[in-house]
C-alpha cells in the first residue's frame, strides 16, 4: 500500500501502518511525505516546490533577484524512483523472510541527497555547475533530442535508454 499523506494524517482512521499490517501480515506500506516523519517539520504538509524553497534549491536555482526552480519536479521524480526501488527491495525482502515491512520517504530527505556536496556558495559567486555532465543527445524521429541520461547505472547494464522517443501515435499497440 502507498500513500502520500504526512506521517499520521491516516492513522485515525485505522489506517497506521503498525494497525494494517495487524490486520494483514506480510503487507508492504509504503508512506511518502514532503518532511519525513521525524522533527519539526514531520507533521506539517507539503508539496515539491515548497521543499525546493525551504531546502535552498531556489536558492541555487535563482538569481540575485529572484528564486529559481529546479526545470521539473525533480523531488517527486526522484522520490518516485527511490520509492519503486524501495519498495521492490521490500518485497524481495518480505517473500524470503516473510513479515510485514514499512518504507518511508521524504521530498526533503531526497533533496538533501540531490544536493549534498554540489552547491556552491551563492555568496562567493561560484556558478552552479552546469547540466551537462548529466545530459545525453539522441537522434529520434523527432530530431536531435536533449535529454536526461538514466538515473543509475551498473556494470553489465545499459547506458542509454532502450528507444528514442517517437511522434505520438506512430507505436503499434503491442509490449516490446
Amino acid at each position: 500500500m502507498v500513500t502520500g499523506y504526512r506521517p499520521g494524517a491516516l492513522d485515525r482512521f485505522g489506517l497506521a501502518p503498525h494497525a494494517l499490517a495487524d490486520r494483514h501480515p506480510g503487507l508492504v506500506v509504503a508512506q511518502v511525505s514532503a518532511w519525513g516523519g521525524y522533527g519539526p517539520w514531520g507533521g506539517r504538509r507539503g508539496f515539491d516546490s515548497l521543499v525546493q524553497v525551504a531546502t535552498g534549491i531556489a536558492v541555487t536555482e535563482g538569481t540575485a533577484e529572484r528564486p529559481g526552480a529546479l526545470p521539473a519536479q525533480a523531488l517527486d521524480h526522484g522520490t518516485g524512483y527511490l520509492l519503486a526501488a524501495a519498495v521492490l527491495r521490500a518485497l524481495t525482502e518480505q517473500a524470503h523472510e516473510g513479515g510485514s515491512r514499512l518504507v518511508r520517504l521524504a521530498l526533503a530527505r531526497t533533496a538533501r541527497w540531490l544536493t549534498d556536496g554540489i552547491r556552491p556558495d551563492p555568496a562567493e559567486g561560484e556558478p552552479c555547475p552546469g547540466p551537462d555532465a548529466w545530459l545525453a543527445e539522441t537522434d529520434s524521429p523527432l530530431g536531435r533530442l536533449r535529454h536526461a541520461r538514466p538515473p543509475l547505472s551498473f556494470t553489465g547494464g545499459p547506458t542509454g535508454w532502450a528507444a528514442p522517443p517517437v511522434p505520438w501515435g506512430s507505436d503499434p499497440a503491442a509490449w516490446r
